[in-house]
């Protein structure tokens, strides 16, 4: 099979790291780095010994497949292009801006039989798919997504930048429709919501409770979820499952023992991880692990909360 002509679209701090793992992989050729700032561009494509390209119209039609990279309200257009070139595209998350906008591209990519996925990268932590092989649905889930405050990612809130990656995991393990959302949240440090809490509660009885802080003084990032015979936490960040379930012997008259397992999972790459099952789909036309729809399902839950903050 001939190696896959790819290229990366927007060269900042998260792009470069794009081009770096594409260029790692036997299976592509990263051909072009993109970005309107020629410096920018120059710098990745150099390393890599790669075409700097200001004008990513220029690769239209001439690569298989792209990491669509660059602000948030440019995902739309960018991919929209590249769709409909007939070009296989990972673009960040969110998705896009819109709704709307979320549904034209997966309708195109539907349409030109291409393949759309969305760079919900928490989905590809360890301990996250650890997380999916569990049978049982959730009864109740908290999670703490907090970090320092970090000026790069500052052209959307705290739900669209950090509890975008929980809201994504949660809808995923839950699996039902939303019937209730409560949020709260505030402004510290920029014109956007820095710190959010929301508490989702689902059709099948199922509720979230979820916190967001972009502000923090510590990193932390942890998921806790009650379920009928088993309580689980996850450390994202460490990669540390722990399992909590009744066993089969008594520690007191009636009452079962509880058991506990914990699973330590290796240091991993997991945008590496994530470009590899991106490639992976593009040559199988398997559905990827993070389709458009669930990066649509993610981004209306996170508008949802954020304009419920709004109208507080």
């Amino acid at each position: 099979m001939s190696k896959l002509k790819c290229a990366v679209i927007g060269a900042g701090y998260l792009g470069k790291f794009h081009a770096e793992k594409y260029a790692s992989l036997k299976d592509c050729e990263l051909v072009a780095v993109v970005d309107i700032n020629p410096e920018a561009a120059q710098l990745v494509a150099e390393k890599h010994g790669v075409e700097a390209i200001t004008d990513y119209r220029a690769l239209l039609g001439k690569v298989d497949a792209v990491s669509i990279v660059v602000p948030t309200s440019l995902h739309h257009q960018v991919s929209k292009d590249f769709l409909n070139a007939g070009t296989h595209v990972l673009v960040e998350k969110p998705i896009t801006v819109t709704v709307e906008e979320a549904d034209e591209l997966i309708a195109i990519a539907r349409d030109k039989h291409v393949i759309l996925q969305v760079g919900h990268l928490e989905r590809f932590n360890p301990a996250v798919r650890g997380l999916e092989k569990l049978e049982e649905k959730p009864l109740f889930i908290e999670s703490h997504r907090l970090s320092p405050f970090n000026p790069r990612a500052n052209d959307v809130s705290v739900v669209l930048d950090l509890m975008i990656h929980d809201i994504d995991i949660i809808l995923a393990l839950v699996d039902s429709e939303i019937e209730k959302i409560d949020a709260s949240g505030t402004s510290v440090l920029t014109q956007g919501t820095d710190i959010a809490n929301a508490r989702i509660t689902f059709k099948n009885g199922c509720v979230a409770n979820v916190t967001a802080s972009r502000i923090s003084m510590k990193m932390e990032r942890k998921m806790r979820m009650f379920r009928p015979s088993s309580y689980i936490s996850v450390d994202f960040q460490n990669r540390v499952l722990i399992k909590h379930k009744t066993g089969d012997k008594e520690m007191f008259p009636g009452i079962p023992e509880i058991v506990t397992e914990e699973s330590v999972f290796e240091s991993g790459d997991a945008l590496l991880e994530e470009i590899k099952h991106f490639v992976a789909c593009v040559q199988s036309g398997d559905n990827p692990l993070v389709p458009g729809e669930a990066g649509r399902k993610a981004l209306a839950t996170a508008i949802e909360i954020s304009q419920f903050l709004i109208q507080r």
